[in-house]
């Protein structure tokens, strides 16, 4: 956390939101803390069930940020509460939308055929060289464009039908996430651990 300190300090930024895409399940977040300490707002879905958030949005909510325009998509699917933030000619999606894949949705109000007509509906509708930025990559990558999802993304491109994304997600057979049961209460409290640790 401190080289992010230092580099908003090195390039005289002010960090005005914390935009969450949903609640992880694999790691907890540093909003309560970049809160404390650099006074930032934390944004998430309304139904992410994080009362602890400064916004609670909707889809096509829009965050202004100097000249900088932020629309929030609804992308539900891999959680209930995801979302995609579009800037300008780029889309973070979180794990709705991944590098050559998507995130599961066996657990958290997850759906396969709602993120299939989410990421149809709201992502793939975007201009074709739309920069995308997902949450992380297991192998390194670190932007695609919708263009080259919708053709080689090998769970939700290459013309597949939500039938066969349905399949292809039920067939998965994923372990349980190993930091569930700490990440999800505690991203449910924007990072807050001791929080729930102490009732």
């Amino acid at each position: 956390m401190g080289a992010y300190l230092q580099l908003l300090k090195d390039l005289e930024l002010t960090l005005v939101y914390t935009l969450e895409t949903h609640v992880h399940a694999d790691h907890v977040t540093g909003a309560a803390l970049l809160r404390e300490k650099l006074g930032s707002k934390t944004v998430v879905h309304r139904d992410a069930g994080a009362s602890c958030a400064d916004l609670m949005v909707s889809d096509g909510e829009q965050l202004l940020v100097g000249d900088i325009h932020i629309e929030v998509r609804h992308t539900p699917g891999h959680t209930n509460a995801d979302v995609a933030y579009v800037i300008g000619d780029r889309v973070f999606t979180g794990d709705a939308l991944l590098i050559g894949g998507c995130g599961r949705t066996d657990f958290q109000q997850g759906d396969a055929g709602r993120l299939y007509d989410s990421v149809h509906k709201k992502l793939f509708a975007l201009p074709p060289d739309t920069l995308v930025y997902p949450a992380h990559d297991y192998h390194g990558n670190t932007v695609s464009t919708i263009k080259q999802e919708m053709a080689k993304n090998a769970r939700l491109g290459g013309g597949k039908t939500r039938d066969e994304f349905i399949q292809i997600m039920r067939d998965l057979k994923l372990p349980y996430p190993k930091q569930i049961d700490r990440a999800l209460p505690a991203n449910q409290a924007c990072g807050r651990e001791f929080e729930i640790q102490q009732g």
